[in-house]
This record gives structure tokens, C-alpha cells and sequence, in this order.
């Protein structure tokens, strides 16, 4: 049957897409927290690579979806922009995972909590954001948001620069700084995912503002 709603882009599969989207993301973060929490003997890449997939299909669900649909409720640039910099958060995720596991036994006790902290509470403002894109947010409440996220990336720079200080005083052999400063750095990249994924929902209310 012939939809009119359909046509002019009033349905909710979009925001349905880039919430479930969003969630994969959160899962990915609650993931590397499950696995640091595991004995080395214990941890697998499985989570990572299920979240990743399915951020995967949800990813090309919404490309096929903009090849379908007439009008949409977001210019498509912005569905485009959002869906691919949260793919990046699972992806960036299972690097860690993987990059973790190579390295695992001589780092078996360095501590991320700091770090997977600041992660969860990104993902979490992220998935807060994009569930009030449905609803027409008030300008105020995602600059509130768009700014604790922001926020989050400054400490996580802070943080960033302050083990790696520690990392060059001289008091680990040369491949456990390497090692540590890859891990380091891609936990600061998924940071600043959710803040890609902050702006582009920023600059999103600022055209239906």
C-alpha cells in the first residue's frame, strides 16, 4: 500500500537505525571493560567482533535506506556523516582488543580504568544525543551535552599527556613504552569519535534550529 508518511520521510527508521547504531557503540566501550577485567588466560576478541559487526549492518542498512528513500528527516550527508564516525568507535575498539591480546603478558597488570571511565561517559552522552534527534531538542540541551563531551576530550587529553610523561621519565625498558603508547592512543582516538560524533549532531540541530 502506497504511504504517504514513507515517501516524505516521516518514519522513524532512520533515528531507529542511528540509536541501534549508538547502542553498538556503548556495548563496544562495555566490552574492552569486560575484557580488562578478565585473566589474561580468559580474553577473546568475540565481543568486539560481534559489536563491530553488527555496527557493520546497521552501517550499510542506512546506506541502503538513503538509496530508497525520497525525502528524509535529516539532510542525508548528516545521516551519512553520524552513521560512519560511530562506526568508528567499535572499530577502534577491537583495534585496542587486538593490539591488547598481542601484548597482553607483559602488561598484565596496567590499569585503563581511568581511561574506559571517561569511554563509557562519552558513549553514554552520545547515545543521550542521538536518542533526542527523534524529538527536536531544545538548542540548549545538546550544547549542554556537545559540551560535556567536549569536555571529556580536553581530561582525556590531559590524561593522555600525563602517562605518556610518565612513560619517558626513564623508568620502563623501550617496548613497554611502546607498547603502552599505542594502547594509550587509541583509547584517546575513540574519545575523539564520540566528539566527531558530537559535532555532527551539533551542527545537525544548528540547521533545525
Amino acid at each position: 500500500m502506497f504511504s504517504l508518511q514513507r515517501l516524505l520521510g516521516k518514519d522513524e527508521k532512520f533515528f531507529d537505525l542511528l540509536e541501534a547504531s549508538a547502542e553498538q557503540a556503548c556495548k563496544s566501550v562495555q566490552a574492552l571493560v569486560d575484557l580488562l577485567k578478565k585473566p589474561v588466560s580468559d580474553r577473546t576478541l568475540d565481543e568486539f567482533i560481534q559489536t563491530r559487526r553488527a555496527e557493520k549492518r546497521i552501517t550499510d542498512e542506512i546506506s541502503a535506506q538513503l538509496c530508497k528513500t525520497f525525502v528524509t528527516p535529516l539532510e542525508r550527508e548528516d545521516i551519512e556523516a553520524l552513521s560512519n564516525v560511530l562506526y568508528k568507535i567499535p572499530k577502534t575498539t577491537e583495534k585496542f582488543g587486538e593490539q591488547l591480546l598481542i601484548c597482553q603478558e607483559k602488561l598484565e597488570r596496567e590499569d585503563f580504568g581511568r581511561q574506559t571511565k571517561m569511554l563509557q561517559q562519552a558513549t553514554t552522552t552520545i547515545f543521550t544525543m542521538i536518542k533526542a534527534l527523534r524529538n527536536k531538542p531544545r538548542m540548549e540541551e545538546i550544547n549542554e551535552l556537545n559540551d560535556r563531551l567536549q569536555h571529556l576530550e580536553g581530561e582525556a587529553d590531559k590524561l593522555l599527556l600525563e602517562l605518556l610523561r610518565e612513560l619517558y621519565s626513564g623508568k620502563y625498558d623501550a617496548l613497554r613504552v611502546v607498547m603502552l603508547r599505542s594502547l594509550y592512543e587509541l583509547l584517546e582516538k575513540v574519545i575523539d569519535r564520540c566528539r566527531d560524533a558530537g559535532n555532527v549532531i551539533f551542527h545537525i540541530i544548528l540547521k533545525y534550529s
